[in-house]
């Protein structure tokens, strides 16, 4: 007779052609206890129909106020191992570049100190480590930072700002988004790491508009690669794709959102309005052979993304259609003091950047970060413009 398993709804987890978390948590549970307490514990979760987890208290390391995200059982005499089984967010590298010795390294720490578990990467993008003991923190901490790591954020800061590959592996990337991403996070280490905001903010930055870390939904400040001159065209390759098969009319200039593009059939001629045109690569990427974004490259810098936590999900909105984004990026940086410095002084506490923007208006936030309103910053032409001229102001 088959033995009865401890955990038959888990087990279920394992069945089908997908990747299972629940054949990882086991592989761990054979050398820690923590994971096999966590597997009991799921299981008990499954069955009871309420999570097992409660917060308990405060936790993290000397001089850092996030980073460390505590985690308690409540039940801890029945899975003793996990009555403690907090997270670390590590600040992930550019892009997620590793070298297989750094990883070792990062798996040595986490085996000496935590349960084993980690999460490759966490939504945030940073690299998570699950359960630890409250005695183990400071010791981990201490050993990830002798391997060349630091913790990420949490909790009312400067969360830990991610990017895509860019210019390391894509050839649409418009901007250096590896190099930015690091003189940011060096930059602003104080809000990083020490918590004193109304909640949390973040910066997400892509090379161009197919945006591949998602920054527009997801974060209260995107810096998205984009070109403002007009796009390459290689007329050859343009013949070349419509011999080859490829409907230009109906594929790419009928889809285009701005209709800014002109299909010549008989003659195969593309022609584009390049001031009508809104950068949004969807022609670049059908035909990347015979268009390539413009010489003259930069990025747009979009505000108030979020999910929908407190209230409803906002995608980012424009705020400046085109800086430059050359190193040390100053422009960029002085921007971003001061669109925190107005969000500290007048945000209620859960209250992200969006919804302020949306509570006192576009205009308000404008004059606090001093920068002129222009059309691109309207959100709904004819309808729901963020900002106001006062009669004087009109001709």
């Amino acid at each position: 007779m088959a033995k009865e398993s401890k955990t038959p709804l888990l087990d279920q987890l394992e069945e089908g052609p997908w990747p299972s978390f629940v054949k990882e948590i086991k592989r761990a549970a054979q050398k820690k206890d923590s994971a096999k307490d966590l597997l009991g514990q799921l299981e008990r979760s499954y069955n009871d129909r309420i999570g097992h987890w409660k917060h308990g208290g405060i936790v993290g390391v000397k001089g850092y106020g996030g980073g460390v995200i505590g985690r308690y059982s409540d039940l801890p005499e029945e899975f003793p191992a996990i009555a403690e089984f907090h997270t670390f967010r590590v600040n992930m590298p550019s892009a997620w570049f590793y070298t297989t010795d750094k990883l070792r390294k990062l798996c040595d720490v986490w085996d000496k100190h935590g349960s084993g578990l980690t999460n490759m990467h966490g939504a945030t993008g940073d690299i998570i480590l699950l359960g630890a003991p409250t005695e183990e923190l400071q010791a981990c901490f201490d050993d990830l930072s002798d391997i060349g790591f630091d913790l990420g954020g949490s909790g009312s800061d400067m969360r830990t700002p991610s990017c895509c590959v860019g210019p390391a592996r894509c050839e649409f990337a418009c901007i250096d988004t590896l190099n930015l991403l690091r003189e940011v996070t060096l930059e602003f280490q104080d809000e990083l790491h020490r918590p004193m905001f109304p909640y949390k903010s973040k910066i997400k930055i892509s090379g161009c508009a197919n945006d591949c870390v998602a920054a527009v939904a997801r974060s209260d400040i995107s810096v998205i690669g984009t070109w403002r001159d007009s796009i390459q065209v290689d007329d050859a390759e343009v013949a070349n794709y419509a011999n080859s098969g490829l409907d230009i009319q109906s594929e790419v200039a009928d889809l285009c959102p701005t209709g800014c593009m002109k299909w010549d059939a008989e003659a195969k001629k593309l022609t584009i309005d390049n001031g009508e045109c809104n950068r949004c690569m969807h022609c670049i990427n059908v035909m990347c052979k015979a268009l390539r974004p413009g010489k003259e490259k930069g990025a747009t810098i979009l505000v108030g993304g979020k999910a929908p936590i407190v209230r409803g999900a906002l995608l980012s909105w424009v705020l400046v259609p085109f800086m430059k984004m050359d190193p040390p990026y100053t422009e960029f940086k002085d921007l971003v003091r001061r669109i925190w410095e107005w969000w500290d002084e007048n945000g209620k506490m859960r209250e992200r950047l969006g919804e302020l923007i949306n509570r006192l208006g576009m205009r308000t936030f404008l004059e606090a970060v001093g920068l002129p309103p222009v059309p691109q910053m309207v959100s709904m032409p004819r309808a729901n413009p963020y900002y106001f001229w006062d009669p004087e102001e009109v001709k």
